[in-house]
């Protein structure tokens, strides 16, 4: 039974809502129950072509190792600590490449990113999870390239993220990096962030996140409720969902007002000629559907039905969209049968380079947060969607078909998925967080509600811990979210999703992250 909190009563937008007293302040991570981890410095371990050095300040202990630049390279220690445990690797790096490692502990072998950090006195934190077999084991951290290894400060062995609450963590860590006013412009990537933080504020009631969200919201929505948004593209919708929950939660009409700007939009968004929205009005994707577009619009619509007003058109245009998009981006045939390609174009290529006809008109390639997007819109509508909705058994099949590809390529090294999700065997490809997320929340979710299989749940618990491993502290305190895809757009070529950049803490992956931790936390 949860424990009976003592409650006192705060005001927000003119609303009272009942909020649990604080606890005592803790640090923004780890909660004071959290499992003590056990730190080995680098400069006390077993050095292989390396060499201890202090010139870079921030380090802890008497120094770090500097790498030789050589593959095989490596440090290792010796530790004593059985069962599955968290390996957690403090280090800098100050180039402009990744110096990827083998981490090796008791005959298994995982590799593990080491980005770059921007300066070599930035220093950073990779954790990989393992199991530990019992009595003293080696755990050795190879330089896998030319370049050599990063430079490594320590080694923690123990399971840090045990009495944690990372949402949170996150949510505290954003909030003191950014400002409402400097978290960034009207735009998805920041949506979808702050959908996320909205999750953690129904849970922990801490008026100081709806009031964050708030905040941004009244940059772009005045009094009136006029907000300057042409919504001449898809993606510009999915903030409406924030608008929604304020207007859910404050009663300010203002952002109902707002809302219905992005609503009756709808109206008269473009469409294919079997009715799915364009992904932007913009003249070189006009005709296109993107499998990201279905998140941007249709939870905001079926939620508007359910929250401000409902009609046939938002009681039945959500499912409809979702399957559209699906009758032209599934994957038909062979081992990746039900998933989708990126990006379809019904003009069939005069303005889309990328078009391969022999595929449908597609992209002809499977980007993993593409099929992400369309996991959760597809969940997050069918929780919305009533028990006798007609295109409800529909939605619950595609997600039968979707959820078993996901399972079926899920990288059992790491529990996460590929970047492009059917090139495992890629050199150049690289394990994606966001996308990794957001299947775990599909997966989760389709198991608890009984769309599928209860053996999936497996899947879901691998990709949670997965995600987790991109997840870590930083030396300011701060979490950071580590191998998060920048913004992509539709094209043919591998190497450009290979290509694409992986900067720390993008908006894409904080919120993916959010929403799968709500979902899964214990």
């Amino acid at each position: 039974m949860e424990r009976l909190r003592a409650l006192t009563v705060v005001t927000l937008g003119g609303l009272q809502f009942l909020q649990p007293v604080a606890a005592p302040a803790a640090t923004p991570a780890t909660s004071a129950t959290a499992a003590p981890a056990t730190l080995y410095e680098a400069e006390n371990a077993t050095i292989s072509q390396g060499a201890v050095e202090s010139n870079h300040a921030g380090f802890t202990g008497s120094g770090f190792v500097n790498y030789d630049n050589v593959a095989g390279s490596y440090v290792e220690w010796t530790v004593d600590a059985p069962g599955e445990v968290a390996l957690t690797f403090r280090y800098t790096n100050g180039t402009s490449a990744d110096r990827p490692m083998a981490v090796t502990t008791g005959g298994t072998t995982t590799t593990a990113s080491f980005p770059a950090t921007g300066s070599w006195t930035t220093w950073r934190t990779v954790t990989v999870r393992a199991t530990l077999p019992s009595g003293a084991t080696a755990i050795r951290a190879t330089a896998t390239t030319a370049g050599g290894g990063p430079n490594v400060d320590s080694l923690s062995v123990g399971d840090p993220q045990q009495g944690t609450d990372w949402s949170k963590a996150v949510v505290e860590s954003t909030m003191a990096r950014y400002s409402p006013s400097s978290l960034g412009g009207w735009g998805y990537t920041r949506g979808l962030y702050l959908w996320g933080q909205y999750l953690v504020w129904q849970r922990t009631r801490d008026p100081r996140y709806l009031q964050y969200i708030k905040d941004w919201a009244d940059r772009f929505v005045d009094s009136s409720g006029n907000i300057g948004q042409s919504f001449g593209n898809l993606d510009s919708m999915q903030s409406g969902n924030v608008l929604l929950a304020l207007y859910r939660e404050t009663g300010q009409a203002r952002y109902r007002t707002a809302a219905a700007k992005i609503r009756n939009r709808l109206n008269t968004y473009p469409r294919t000629s079997d009715g799915g929205w364009w992904h932007s009005t913009s003249s070189s994707r006009e005709g296109q559907l993107w499998g990201d577009g279905v998140y941007m619009a249709d939870p905001f619509l079926a939620r508007y039905g359910a929250w401000v007003s409902g009609d046939s058109f938002t009681g039945t245009e959500p499912a409809r969209q979702l399957e559209v998009y699906w009758s032209h981006l599934r994957r038909t045939s062979g081992s990746a049968a039900g998933l989708l390609y990126h990006a379809y174009d019904e003009p069939g290529g005069p303005t889309a380079s990328w078009v391969k006809p022999s595929l449908g008109d597609t992209n002809g390639i499977s980007w993993c947060r593409a099929m992400g997007w369309f996991g959760m819109a597809t969940v997050d509508i069918l929780d919305i969607l009533p028990a006798d909705h007609p295109r409800r058994a529909g939605l619950i099949n595609i997600l039968r078909d979707l959820v078993p590809a996901y399972a079926r390529w899920q990288d059992p090294a790491t529990g996460r998925w590929f970047q492009v999700v059917t090139e495992p065997s890629n050199s150049s490809n690289w394990t994606e967080t966001s996308c990794s997320a957001m299947y775990t929340y599909t997966i989760d979710r389709s198991v608890e509600r009984g769309y599928v299989d209860a053996s999936y749940q497996v899947n879901a618990d691998r990709g949670y811990q997965g995600v987790l491993a991109k997840v870590s502290l930083g030396s300011d305190g701060r979490t950071d979210i580590t191998d998060i895809s920048e913004g992509t757009n539709a094209s043919d070529s591998l190497s450009y999703y290979f290509g694409r950049a992986r900067p720390v803490n993008d908006f894409h992956g904080l919120g993916a992250f959010l929403i799968m931790n709500e979902q899964l936390s214990p």
